[in-house]
């Protein structure tokens, strides 16, 4: 790598902000529960794609998006601006209402919302428990999570904006059956997913969303803020199903490590910042893992791959 490579490479270290999951724990646990009660709407909304590709949010220029939604004959669409700390509730004939995005409890921020949906005509009845969390309250009857730290959702916004667009140009390296890159409300977490084509074998008891997200080999890569005994942000790697001999691959950089529990790679966020060259060290951890996916499952490399 050139001295000036090296230079950019640094000054990206240090716009890397650090993010302890303690640190932000109740505004996470907070917007985590926001998230998810405009994610069901967009799930209501807006017709199966395979894997469930049609839930998930994108990252912007300013935040998040649910990106256009049908809804009779218009289009409604939310936005997060984290930067002014605002909701943004848009129809295709102009109509624009907002919410500030500030310290309020789930089920203030529940009413509000479906308020605000009211206002543009819109009428979307959603199951309001919460998804893939331990111990869920319907939303209009949570007044426990009512954190918001405006620091650290931009900081955490920061962060994704700077792994969406690694993530961009690692899937760009994949002509096969793929993801968008997209934020998944549910787990909280950025993802991207390449496919190896196949069928995957049933999964004996799934249920029904495990089913859909799984139907096909995949290998799948993201990025998520940590949580449980993983107590800080990560990024994780990991195959479904998992081939033969791909938990004993060795993958890189040298700080990446397999979880036994969670079946996945992982290399923890702050090692990223703390690499010479954080874009690089992130792409080698997506491209060697993959790797790890695709010859353990002996994925045809040469058709899907450009």
């Amino acid at each position: 790598m050139t001295p000036e490579a090296m230079r950019s490479e640094a000054s990206d270290y240090e716009a890397l902000p650090a993010l302890p999951f303690d640190s932000w724990r109740e505004t996470f646990e907070t917007l985590h529960m926001w998230t998810q009660i405009i994610g069901k709407v967009r799930l209501k909304l807006c017709p199966l794609v395979n894997h469930w590709w049609n839930v998930p949010f994108y990252v912007t220029a300013r935040g998040m998006t649910t990106a256009a939604m049908p809804y009779q004959q218009r289009d409604i669409e939310v936005r997060f601006d984290f930067i002014e700390h605002k909701l943004t509730l848009e129809s295709s004939e102009g109509r624009v209402t907002t919410m500030a995005l500030t310290a309020q409890s789930v089920a203030e921020f529940y009413k509000k919302f479906m308020a605000a949906l009211s206002e543009l005509d819109v009428s979307v009845h959603i199951w309001t428990m919460p998804s893939e969390v331990p111990n869920p309250t319907p939303f209009e009857l949570d007044k426990v999570h009512a954190a918001y730290d405006l620091q650290a959702v931009h900081k955490f916004w920061r962060i994704l904006v700077w792994v969406d667009q690694i993530f961009k140009e690692f899937r760009a390296g994949f002509q096969g059956k793929a993801s968008p890159v997209h934020f998944f409300w549910g787990s909280f977490d950025l993802a991207v997913t390449r496919c190896s084509g196949r069928v995957a074998p049933e999964r004996p008891g799934a249920e029904s969303i495990t089913r859909e997200a799984y139907s096909h080999e995949v290998s799948s890569a993201g990025f998520w803020p940590g949580g449980g005994d993983i107590k800080g942000p990560a990024c994780y790697s990991y195959a479904a199903p998992e081939p033969a001999g791909f938990a004993e691959q060795r993958v890189r950089p040298p700080a990446a490590f397999y979880h036994p529990q969670m079946k996945e790679f992982l290399l923890m966020y702050d090692d990223v910042r703390a690499a010479a060259s954080p874009k690089a060290t992130l792409m080698e951890f997506l491209q060697s893992t993959y790797d790890a996916a695709a010859d353990c499952g002996k994925w045809d490399r040469k058709a899907l791959e450009r």
